[in-house]
């Protein structure tokens, strides 16, 4: 999303003059605003506050550059004050906006949008704002609407050109998605996340002209690191896509050493975290207060490039159930007791009583209601909840939980080949991404010794190796009828927001998706590095 870049004064009546020292004060955080200090604005600002508590413009610089540092609290009360003075200001409405929809307050984030758009229907920002959040929300047919009117506005605005292509690929329109993403590389040839949307596509194959175009956007010296690194992803599978995987291999681990440099993981952390839970939920778990609380929901856990995505397709092609994609109600929920309790989890978990399991349960619940509008059930495909799955079980009794696994090989090269978020440290190092994998087997192995009956043990090669039985075995599981719909699953048409996935689930199931074979002994390291974290992997080099 793009916030309002320019403070602009707000339009009240009757404004009090400044002194002369508050108004040298606002001066100063205007310009270190303009040279991107905002820290030093935000110091300046509240020292004009100070002096003058009620200045509009100083409270709404307060809240851009509270924004900026990723304070959207702060944010919030800032621009709310202010749209007080000035309910028919777009840019206030689109800053309020932006910060409500960081904080997960989706609903009326997308009011200020759309109250933003009314305001000045001509604001290419607003409308692309507003296209931005629908997509994100998998609103995707509506972002569709909003990012075109936003090119009609200004076809120039290659983010918006970015968001329509990575949702036409949500909606498997990957022609459309290709077509955009080359109009972003036709406008700006070195444009790292338009050449690293077509790489992620991963259904197409680059040409030796492409990689020369990619060597040579690589080749400028002002590259930022994300950009770098986007590019280097790109480059590495155009590589793939001419047989070099020596070469693709040495660039893939090159852009992920840079992001290595750049994101946090402490691995030895997420290590002790993971004896915490074995710890904390060792104990026989307490009887439920109502045993039926979660029969709408469906977990799905994985390690990413396990079959996570596909497995979801499948049971979201089922007329029962809506695939609500990568939520984060679950940690959230637990987030906030984790707050509440002033405890980290898990340490909280043996205070939780089981009226503490159904309120949050029940938080859960109310939180997810969007997903059981049209359907009785729902997916929840969190990466992050492999974590959770005892504190979920205690919430939500008679919810699901399928754990998909595939080749630990295969799931590591398979993460080591993409380019996650800043939130995915773990997958930048082979090394620490077999650890990852390593204490992902082990919890995921408790949860299904202690919850036989709640949770499903699905292998991915299983799934390619014989569909029809397994996908029975799922729906049996999770108490769904069989239906040929869920065999034909890549002609189910829905939003899918997993973008490395959402065009490959729209084709039929493929038994040659193994890749680690191409890469020689190269994985070898790896390999011994799964079997010193306990994980059963093939031969490997002395």
């Amino acid at each position: 999303m793009t916030s309002v870049t320019e403070p602009q004064s707000a339009q009240v009546a009757l404004r009090r003059p400044l002194s002369s020292v508050a108004s040298r004060l606002l001066a100063r955080a205007r310009k270190e605003w303009s040279q991107q200090q905002f820290e030093a604005a935000e110091q300046s600002l509240i020292s004009v506050l100070a002096l003058a508590p009620d200045e509009p413009d100083a409270i709404r610089l307060l809240g851009m550059a509270a924004q900026r540092l990723g304070n959207h609290v702060k944010a919030i009360d800032c621009f709310r004050r202010v749209l007080a003075l000035g309910p028919e200001d777009s840019d206030l409405h689109m800053g309020l906006g932006i910060a409500l929809f960081e904080r997960g307050e989706v609903d009326d984030a997308l009011a200020h949008f759309r109250r933003a758009c009314q305001l000045e229907p001509a604001s290419a920002s607003a409308w692309f704002n507003l296209g931005e959040a629908l997509a994100r929300q998998a609103h995707t047919e509506e972002a569709l609407a909003a990012l075109r009117h936003t090119l009609e506005l200004q076809s120039a605005h290659l983010s918006a050109r970015l968001s329509l292509a990575r949702a036409h690929t949500s909606l498997g329109q990957i022609d459309a998605a290709v077509s955009e993403f080359r109009e972003v590389l036709r406008r700006d040839p070195g444009n790292a996340e338009g050449w690293f949307g077509l790489s992620n596509l991963n259904v197409i194959r680059f040409h030796a002209a492409d990689a020369a175009s990619l060597q040579r956007a690589l080749s400028r010296e002002d590259l930022p690191h994300r950009d770098r690194e986007l590019l280097g992803f790109a480059l590495a599978k155009a590589l793939e896509g001419q047989g070099d995987y020596a070469q693709a291999f040495e660039v893939f681990r090159s852009a992920n050493a840079s992001r290595r440099r750049r994101v946090k993981w402490d691995a030895a952390g997420e290590h002790r975290r993971v004896d915490a839970i074995l710890r904390g939920f060792a104990d026989e778990t307490l009887p439920p207060l109502d045993s039926q609380l979660g029969k709408e929901v469906i977990l799905i856990v994985s390690i990413p490039r396990s079959g996570s995505t596909l497995v979801e397709h499948i049971l979201a092609s089922h007329p029962e159930v809506e695939g609500a994609n990568e939520i984060k109600d679950m940690t959230q929920v637990i987030d906030a007791e984790t707050a509440r309790r002033k405890s980290a989890f898990p340490l909280w978990v043996p205070d939780a009583t089981a009226e503490d399991w159904q309120r949050l349960g029940r938080e859960y619940l109310a939180r997810t209601a969007r997903w059981r509008l049209t359907k009785p059930r729902f997916t929840d495909k969190s990466l992050v909840t492999w974590y959770l799955v005892g504190a979920a079980l205690a919430m939500l009794p008679a919810a699901r939980v399928i754990v998909v696994r595939r080749d630990p090989v295969e799931t590591c090269l398979g993460c080591f080949r993409q380019c996650f978020s800043e939130n995915s440290g773990f997958a930048c190092d082979l090394d620490e991404m077999a650890d990852y994998c390593g204490d992902f087997l082990r919890l995921t192995r408790f949860w299904l010794e202690k919850y036989p009956n709640q949770v499903f043990d699905l292998q991915y090669e299983a799934l390619v190796a014989e569909p029809e039985p397994v996908i029975r075995r799922l729906l049996d599981f999770c108490n769904l009828s069989f239906t040929p719909a869920c065999l034909e699953f890549h002609k189910t048409a829905r939003t899918v927001q997993s973008l490395p996935s959402a065009a490959l689930v729209r084709q039929p199931l493929r038994s040659d998706t193994a890749r680690s074979a191409l890469f020689g002994d190269k994985l070898d390291p790896l390999r011994r590095r799964l079997r010193k974290a306990g994980v059963d992997v093939g031969s490997v080099s002395p």
